[in-house]
């Protein structure tokens, strides 16, 4: 539905990209916010753990939690987000998210500035099969993201 210029997506629905292992849509992107951010809803599977950690040089993010819980790691520390939390991510602090629950859970991400979802999209379009490490981490240092495994 269009709202003179804007639009209203209900929960779940916009662009599904298959990346990562979660249920990835986008709810808004670059172009229709003049590259402000980008909006996505997570939908992370039960006993399923996010992306290794991370950090994103040119982007921060914040998580809201919409259903279930979260677990994530942030800068050294852990957090547990629950229905209605908050939390920020800020660029070049090394994080990474799982979902060791029995429920789904649903996060809401906002992106500052856009760009994630080429990142994704890339993702998306690698060939299907194993996944080339290789390739990922040329794909992250593309869109300035740099994997931090221990």
């Amino acid at each position: 539905m269009t709202l003179g210029g804007g639009y209203m997506l209900p929960s779940r629905d916009g662009h599904k990209i298959a990346a990562i292992g979660l249920g990835i849509t986008m709810k808004t992107d670059g172009k229709s916010t003049h590259d402000a951010y980008s909006l996505f809803e997570y939908a992370v599977p039960p006993e399923t753990d996010g992306p290794p950690p991370h950090l994103h040089t040119r982007e921060d993010e914040s998580f809201i939690c919409l259903a279930g819980r979260l677990d994530v790691h942030l800068g050294g520390e852990d957090f547990t987000l629950e229905h209605g939390d908050y939390l920020y991510l800020p660029r070049k602090v090394v994080h990474t998210f799982r979902n060791p629950y029995k429920e789904e859970s649903r996060v809401i991400s906002v992106v500052s500035p856009a760009g994630l979802e080429g990142y994704y999209q890339a993702l998306a379009d690698m060939p299907p099969g194993p996944k080339d490490i290789t390739l990922i981490k040329k794909i992250m240092a593309e869109f300035g993201l740099e994997m931090r495994l221990p």
